[in-house]
Order: C-alpha cells, then sequence, then structure tokens
C-alpha cells in the first residue's frame, strides 16, 4: 500500500472551527506533523503554534510531531531553503515508516499554505505517495462571521492580498471594485490605515487577530492608528453597496 501525505486545514485557531472530515483525517493518521518556527539556530523554538494548540484538542500529543520550518525566514533564501529541504525530509522519513501522515495547517491548506511547499518536495522525494488536502475555513470567514462583515454579494469579486507583497499592491486592489482581504498586514497596519483612507474605504472595514482565542481582538480600521499589529492579523473592507437589497444582482 503506497503512503500517504494529508495536509488538513485546522483553521485560524478556534477547535470548534475544524471540520468532521478533518477531525477524522487527523485521528486516521500514524503522525500528526505540525510546523514550529525555527530558533536563530535553527533548531525548535519551543513555541507552540496555533495548529499544534488546535491538535492538540483532538489527538493525543504522542501522536504529534514538530518539525521545524523557516516560518519566519524571509531575508535569508538559502537558509529558508535548507530548512524546508531538512523539514521534507523528516516528513519523507516518516511516510516511508509509518504510512500516513497528517500535516496540520491553519486556515485552509491550499491558501497561503506552507503545506503547499512540503507536498512539492514530498512528491519528489517519496515517488509513489499519494497526497491529498482537506479544506479548512479560513481567517476571513472567520472574521467575517464575527464581525457581521459580509465578504460577497451578487456579482461583486472578492480580491485577496497578502501585505507582505506589499502596501502598494492593496492599494491597488482598494481602488478597484468588490470585497478586499488582507492577510499578514500587523507589521505595516500604518501603511495600510493610509491605503484605506486614500481610496475612501475606511470607514466600513474592519480587522482581526487571534480569532477565538482568549486574546482575540476585533476593531474597526478606522482606530487604526499606525501601531504595530500581530503578524498574522486580518482585514475586510468590504465593497461599496448603495444600491440596496439584491443592488449587485
Amino acid at each position: 500500500m503506497s503512503s500517504k501525505l494529508i495536509g488538513v486545514g485546522v483553521g485560524p485557531g478556534d477547535p470548534e472551527l475544524v471540520t468532521v472530515k478533518g477531525v477524522n483525517a487527523l485521528r486516521a493518521a500514524d503522525v500528526v506533523v505540525v510546523p514550529v518556527m525555527a530558533a536563530s539556530d535553527g533548531t525548535d523554538g519551543g513555541e507552540r503554534g496555533r495548529a499544534e494548540a488546535t491538535v492538540l484538542h483532538y489527538v493525543p500529543q504522542e501522536k504529534v510531531l514538530r518539525v521545524v520550518f523557516a516560518l519566519n525566514e524571509r531575508s535569508d533564501h538559502a537558509r529558508r531553503e535548507a530548512a524546508w529541504d531538512a523539514a521534507g525530509e523528516r516528513v519523507a522519513q516518516l511516510l516511508r515508516e509509518s504510512g500516513n501522515v497528517a500535516f496540520a495547517t491553519i486556515g485552509d491548506p491550499n491558501v497561503y499554505s506552507t503545506f503547499t511547499y512540503l507536498a512539492q518536495t514530498i512528491g519528489e522525494l517519496v515517488p509513489g505517495v499519494l497526497i491529498e488536502t482537506v479544506p479548512g475555513i479560513t481567517a476571513m470567514q472567520d472574521l467575517a462571521a464575527r464581525s457581521g462583515a459580509v465578504l460577497t454579494e451578487g456579482t461583486e469579486p472578492l480580491t485577496l492580498v497578502p501585505v507582505t507583497a506589499g502596501a502598494a499592491v492593496l492599494k491597488d486592489a482598494l481602488a478597484g471594485p468588490g470585497t478586499v482581504v488582507a492577510y499578514k498586514f500587523g507589521r505595516q497596519a500604518g501603511e495600510v490605515a493610509e491605503a484605506l483612507r486614500e481610496t475612501g474605504r475606511i470607514e466600513d472595514a474592519v480587522w482581526g487577530s487571534a480569532l477565538g482565542l482568549e486574546s482575540e481582538s476585533i476593531r474597526p480600521a478606522a482606530e487604526l492608528d499606525g501601531t504595530a499589529l500581530p503578524y498574522l492579523s486580518t482585514l475586510i473592507a468590504p465593497a461599496r453597496r448603495d444600491g440596496g437589497r439584491g443592488g449587485k444582482l
């Protein structure tokens, strides 16, 4: 029987937002891998991430394996590649030994996820491996539910922008139609607020961080004052809606 690697989306942090299919996949796996950030020397930094904290609501600690990924490395390309290669080799070894490995990722495994890079690496290292994904609830869905912001209506487009690509990319999106969602904007909160004001989109926009956790914060974007926010903060700038109910149909 061929080995299987399954990427499981475990949502943005609230353990109640893991799907039934996701829980079943985690419990059926021989090993559940969770990504952890590397310390300065490349070893396990020791911090428990959201994916690990969520997984531990459903599977015992002894089934969970922490594997170091360079999640926070953006400037040193060689160091990041070396970390990814080492993580891929570790997971490949698990697949050869155990056969059924789940990789837990916050949000969805096909939306800005480390799983994408792992799957590419494993496909090369383990010929014949079966790679699957289980979708997860995303931060934008959770923030919309908790804040009351409607993501889309009728024919409106939805644009998702990682602000790690630069605030200019966000500003271009805000100048267009439809709802704009910004991920990972916390360190550039001041630039994001400026872009919202310049495009006239700040009034209805909302941001949130640590959704579903004790430190959860959900606030109007109009209150942004340039203070840095948590890295994984999410922003929703709803579309302009002036046509009344069903106006965008």
